[in-house]
């Protein structure tokens, strides 16, 4: 009678008749989406508090969630940092998902940019992705949000929400709208500008919601952008090869610059990032194999650097330049181009940098992944973001 009674049980063990195949395929899906979640770009929230208290994410499932970086910190475990072994970067991703204070569906399709408009509770909190448009929100009602994580990604309307225009062809057919992948904005004429697939610059009027002007002349999509705003210029970077300034009150291109400077091929490299220091005096480039720095001044190139990885996101911090790309680095330059320390980072791709005033950093990238590097170049937490089917 035991023998027959462990051979019930067992078969009724292996019963299929309940299997939830449907439950089942969820779940693969759902696995599979976390791991391919790429964190496009991070910004930390304004605010008086001298210590970064929140950062906001864009990421590929076109969510924008906000985080507690006290909360990071508490909840991040102890672990040794090997992040170039894909079985640390599998244990992040399963130990290191934190809630987010609220999340928003930004975009359909992913959310490439995010950047706040003003300063303050007061401040607006800007986005763009591959639906072509530019949406804001205002981010008091983001930091008072009282809805359920459950209830989440709809429940905050969005105050500003532009749409890229489309273009006319023969016969009167309309051009899909060309995505956004890149914004920034001039605080003083209350403009927003963004770099679009359609190899245009478009300037957006924040209280009107017209665009006001669209410079024309890169023959391939945009990468990024920069506002040069003591000389009403802006600074566009291309899958072409180049970084354009432009006038704009004219919207013509005053300079064409050539970032990649071994041009043996006949294919040049791409711009993927550009950025301009606090005095607009210099511009740095990253480019598809290398990171080149120019004065402003004369428009000509300081110094250029070959790199093993192409160059993501470049940004500069008082006399330092900050840069990452297609590998788990973060690099740090001084003007003149010599590396002063690379600091290894959970996600093996990284799209973005963010630099707080205190000195703290947050670098993001594939896997969802975010790191929050202190001033002294030490992790203080690894999180996962979570997308909003996690909480549907």
């Amino acid at each position: 009678m035991a023998g027959a009674g462990g051979e019930g049980g067992r078969r009724r063990r292996w019963d299929a008749r309940d299997w939830d195949e449907e439950g089942y395929r969820r779940s693969v899906l759902t696995e599979r989406e976390i791991v391919s979640r790429t964190v496009f770009r991070t910004a930390f929230a304004p605010s008086q508090n001298p210590s970064p208290k929140t950062l906001v994410v864009a990421s590929s499932d076109g969510s924008l969630a906000s985080y507690s970086i006290s909360s990071c910190i508490s909840s991040s475990h102890s672990q040794p940092m090997h992040f170039s072994r894909k079985v640390d970067q599998q244990h992040l991703y399963e130990s290191s998902s934190v809630d987010p204070l609220c999340i928003i569906q930004g975009h359909k399709g992913p959310a490439y940019d995010l950047k706040f408009f003003e300063d303050g509770e007061e401040s607006l909190l800007l986005s763009c992705g591959d639906d072509g448009r530019i949406r804001g929100w205002r981010w008091i009602e983001v930091l008072s949000s009282d809805v359920p994580l459950s209830l989440q990604g709809n429940h905050l309307k969005p105050i500003l929400d532009f749409v890229n225009p489309q273009h006319e062809g023969p016969w009167g057919v309309l051009s899909p709208v060309p995505e956004n992948n890149a914004i920034a904005v001039n605080k003083q004429d209350g403009s927003i500008y963004s770099a679009s697939g359609d190899a245009c610059a478009y300037c957006w009027d924040v209280e009107t919601g017209k665009c006001k002007m669209i410079f024309k002349g890169h023959s391939e999509y945009l990468h990024s952008i920069a506002v040069r705003t003591s000389s009403n210029q802006i600074i566009t970077g291309s899958e072409d090869g180049t970084a354009r300034i432009w006038d704009c009150r004219s919207g013509r291109c005053t300079q064409i610059l050539y970032p990649d400077k071994n041009r043996k091929l006949k294919e040049s490299a791409w711009v993927s990032s550009i950025a301009i220091d606090t005095s607009e005096s210099w511009m740095v480039c990253g480019t598809s194999n290398s990171l080149s720095v120019w004065s402003l001044l004369s428009n000509e190139c300081i110094f250029s650097v070959d790199c093993r990885a192409p160059v993501q996101d470049v940004l500069f911090h008082g006399n330092q330049i900050l840069a990452v790309g297609s590998e788990p680095l973060l690099s740090r330059f001084t003007l003149d181009g010599s590396i002063l320390s690379q600091i290894k980072c959970a996600p093996h791709s990284a799209f973005c940098i963010s630099v707080h005033p205190s000195g703290v950093t947050a670098v993001g990238g594939h896997g969802g992944l975010v790191d929050v590097i202190s001033e002294f170049g030490s992790h203080l937490c690894t999180f996962c973001c979570r997308g909003l089917d996690i909480y549907a």
